[in-house]
Parts: C-alpha cells; sequence; structure tokens
C-alpha cells in the first residue's frame, strides 16, 4: 500500500473539518509524516509527544484545535485529551478494527462523553480511523476552500474526505447507537 495514504487521511479530514486549525498535537512515536502534511497548512503550529500518556499530562488546558493521535485510548487518555482540546477541537485516533466490535463499542462509549460527533472513516488504506469532534461534522463541515488549496497531495481530496465516511450497513447495524454523527 502507498505509505502516503495514512498521513495525508489522519491530517487532512481533522483540520479540513475544523473551522480554524492553528494549534495542532501529534501524539506519535513516528509522526515525521504526520508533521510534514501539517505543515502543508502553512501557519499552523504542530507539538509533537510520544505515545505514553505522561506526554500529555503537562500540557496546557484548551491548547489545541486538532489532535491527531496514534496512542491506544482508554478513558484516562481520553480525559487529558479532552482538557487539551478546545471547545469546538477535533481528535483523529487510531482505533481497533472494526470486526473488533466490543472494544469500539467500549472506546465510543466514553469519547461519547466529551464528542458530538464520533464516526470511523477509511484511511484507504483497508484500515479505518475514528474523527471525533466537539462541534463540527466532518462531511457537512468541510472546509472545501481550504481542502481544495492543499498542494502536492497524492490521495487526499475534497470529494475523498466526505467519501471515507461512507460504511457499508453491516457497520451502521452493528454500530447503531454508538457511533454519534
Amino acid at each position: 500500500m502507498k505509505e502516503f495514504i495514512y498521513p495525508e487521511m489522519m491530517v487532512h479530514v481533522g483540520l479540513c473539518t475544523s473551522k480554524l486549525a492553528n494549534d495542532v498535537l501529534i501524539i506519535s512515536d513516528n509522526s515525521e509524516l504526520l508533521s510534514k502534511e501539517v505543515a502543508r497548512h502553512g501557519e499552523t503550529n504542530s507539538t509533537v509527544v510520544s505515545s505514553k500518556l505522561e506526554s500529555i499530562a503537562h500540557l496546557d488546558d484548551n491548547a489545541y484545535d486538532v489532535i491527531i493521535c496514534e496512542l491506544d485510548i482508554d478513558a484516562t487518555v481520553a480525559s487529558q485529551i479532552n482538557r487539551v482540546l478546545r471547545d469546538d477541537g477535533q481528535l483523529v485516533s487510531n482505533h481497533p478494527s472494526l470486526d473488533k466490535v466490543k472494544e469500539n463499542k467500549n472506546l465510543m462509549k466514553f469519547l461519547g462523553s466529551y464528542f458530538k460527533v464520533i464516526m470511523p472513516f477509511n484511511i484507504g488504506n483497508g484500515s479505518t480511523s475514528l474523527m471525533c469532534s466537539k462541534e463540527y461534522h466532518p462531511t457537512a463541515d468541510i472546509n472545501l476552500h481550504r481542502a481544495d488549496m492543499l498542494d502536492g497531495l497524492s490521495y487526499y481530496n475534497c470529494d475523498v474526505h466526505p467519501a471515507a465516511f461512507a460504511m457499508g450497513n453491516y457497520v451502521r447495524k452493528e454500530y447503531l447507537g454508538s457511533i454519534k454523527n
């Protein structure tokens, strides 16, 4: 699979859903490609921390518009992410395979106490990620101007963005009541 697909989708889905994505937090032990994609957004400030809970604990409250997270999220991590994320912020995160229904439903349940919208989306490389938003809907509130103005992308575009959220009926039925859209 093409290695550019994952970082483009992890970054641009969140940043192009955000009304204003000035401050981005990347939680990753391998952030080089993610940071490169964030840099395409011009004057966006990015902070990178390691995939450990302790690395989030020292961050300021309400400091980030978008968080891109490769850390396994549990209730403690979710509360720390909520603390550092602004009131209209977005979280894009890895999650267990959609085939792991019980694990995902538990994850979505405690994320649901912090986010209005929780939706899995297709990365395009055979895996999915979660888009969680406190305010904006990833298909209704896409910033088309921002998505169309990004240069040099190999996969992501303003058509791929909403299409990534299309899920088959078996997923919709299995996750009815857990996905918040």
